[in-house]
């Protein structure tokens, strides 16, 4: 039986097709155990609200003067919005780094070093309630979100640099499944059956401890990426000796070859930074797609309800809110797996289009529901249904997509400063959301996701205009499609030059 073969793809390029070895397998499980704890990070603040801030209260009180009132309520509501909205400062924090990290320390090596973050911050959070300290819990928030914004960067680069092209999509997509179920069994873990209680709930914070431990242990059995070692550091021998323990092969030569036309193209390109990635027309057209795309995944308003989810069913008049919650966990694991079964036959883009078209139906049936639960109070069951509708078409497509596909838009020497630009806008448009939506939920009423409908529908049209499909693609022929020499091998119909140079073809890098 033969190790490989070769799959023809449109236009008549072909596609190495490697088997699934163990030790693609063990890579890619421990790098996703960052995604599992960057999930869990979302939603373990969610389900103890409410118990989290009584402890708030009585720490406020048992540091003031005798006979004092609790905390005023407003006060109280901002030190919640910012311990729920400081893990994504930490993250956007942290994420400009990512590029400057993964080329200084090497993928795997930045994946053992982040795990300190992780540590530290789940220690702080665990101390908190022993210690009568909500500043311990809000710093502890910010550093397990610099852990994420890291983590954030790294596996999907380290992922989509190890995995074979024609598996690229599915194993890129195990982030984004990582990530929910880690909010899941954050979910579970904080019902009251579990940790979710006055005395327990600061095990939910010392949890986060096991993952980083479980990934320290196993990161030293896994591979470098092979492009990082030949394409950065020059090593081809080591290169190799990766590339045959990730394929299970004794002649790498295809691969290498790969690499080598990669190399080829990055040595005839200056080195590019994150201001130069701006500034320059061919990386211009690709960075734009990355950021709308990062901000189509997080202002769609899926964290406004993985955040606040106990809250909105409760507003929507469902009883046992949290059980509702848990619920939507599951749609949202569920419907993730789906999708790493589509993204290689359906495709990125037309995933996304779908995902965002019916995100939008899904939000105009909530404001619906929301808007006559006084009047119809049976409605209630169709605001759960469309909060479960919305979940469920978010992980078929903008969940999983912006991640993964940022890799793909860039050869190695862009890469990493591409992903640092993605991510802290991922993050940015993640703090806004986490820090302002109970304003702005206040502000609306009712009507609160009717924004996140034209703003889904400004991201649709977008995508249908602007985003290449690249199932099946090298990251060398993408690169190639986006500089003008290859558009066909990206389903694009160019008709005049200036769509070209919109492309970011046909002229100087520099303007």
């Amino acid at each position: 039986m033969p190790s490989h073969g070769f799959q023809p793809i449109e236009g008549g390029q072909q596609v190495i097709r490697h088997r699934v070895t163990k030790t693609l397998v063990l890579s890619v499980f421990t790098a996703i155990l960052s995604s599992l704890q960057f999930g869990y990070n979302i939603g373990v603040i969610n389900a103890p609200q409410k118990i989290i801030e009584q402890s708030y209260n009585e720490s406020w009180i048992s540091r003031s003067e005798l006979g004092s009132p609790p905390i005023d309520p407003a006060l109280l509501r901002t030190l919640w919005s910012l311990s729920v909205a400081i893990f994504s400062i930490g993250g956007m924090v942290s994420s400009l780094s990512v590029g400057v990290i993964s080329q200084w320390l090497g993928r795997k090596r930045a994946m053992v070093i982040n795990n300190i973050f992780a540590f530290l911050g789940g220690s702080l959070m665990g101390l908190s309630q022993i210690s009568q300290s909500y500043e311990m819990m809000i710093v502890g928030r910010f550093l397990i979100g610099a852990y994420s914004g890291l983590a954030s960067g790294l596996v999907p680069m380290y992922v989509g640099e190890i995995a074979p092209t024609h598996l690229r999509g599915a194993l890129g997509t195990l982030h984004q499944l990582a990530i929910v179920i880690g909010i899941l069994v954050a979910q579970v873990l904080g019902l009251d059956m579990f940790l979710g209680t006055k005395s327990r709930w600061s095990v939910l914070f010392w949890v986060t401890l096991i993952p980083a431990a479980v990934q320290s242990l196993l990161l030293p059995f896994c591979p470098e990426s092979p492009r990082f070692l030949y394409i950065i550091c020059e090593q081809e021998a080591q290169a190799k000796k990766s590339l045959r323990r990730i394929t299970g092969l004794l002649d790498v030569s295809d691969d290498l070859s790969e690499m080598k036309e990669e190399k080829r193209q990055m040595d005839s390109e200056p080195k590019v930074s994150i201001f130069q990635i701006f500034r320059s027309r061919t990386y211009r057209q690709p960075i734009l797609v990355a950021i709308i795309l990062q901000l189509s995944q997080q202002l769609s308003g899926i964290n406004a309800i993985f955040y606040y989810s106990t809250d909105i069913f409760s507003k929507a008049g469902v009883e046992q809110p949290i059980y509702a919650t848990i619920g939507a966990g599951i749609v949202n694991t569920a419907f993730t797996v789906v999708s790493l079964f589509l993204v290689e036959r359906t495709g990125r883009r037309t995933l996304h289009l779908f995902g965002l078209a019916g995100m939008i139906i899904c939000t105009l049936l909530m404001t619906v529901a929301m808007a006559l639960q006084d009047t119809i109070p049976s409605i209630s069951s169709l605001s759960m249904l469309a909060i479960f509708g919305f979940v469920a078409f978010f992980e078929i497509g903008p969940g999983p997509i912006p991640w993964f596909i940022v890799a793909e838009l860039f050869s190695q020497g862009p890469r990493p400063a591409a992903m640092a630009i993605a991510g802290c806008t991922n993050w940015t448009s993640n703090f806004i959301i986490g820090m302002f939506f109970p304003y702005v939920a206040d502000l609306c009423g009712p009507y609160v996701f009717l924004l996140f409908a034209f703003l889904l529908l400004g991201f649709l049209i977008f995508t249908y205009f602007r985003v290449p499909e690249t199932r099946g693609k090298s990251f060398d022929e993408i690169a190639h499609a986006f500089r003008g020499r290859n558009l066909s091998l990206l389903d694009m119909e160019v008709k005049a030059s200036t769509e070209l140079d919109s492309l970011g073809g046909g002229g100087a890098d520099e303007e």
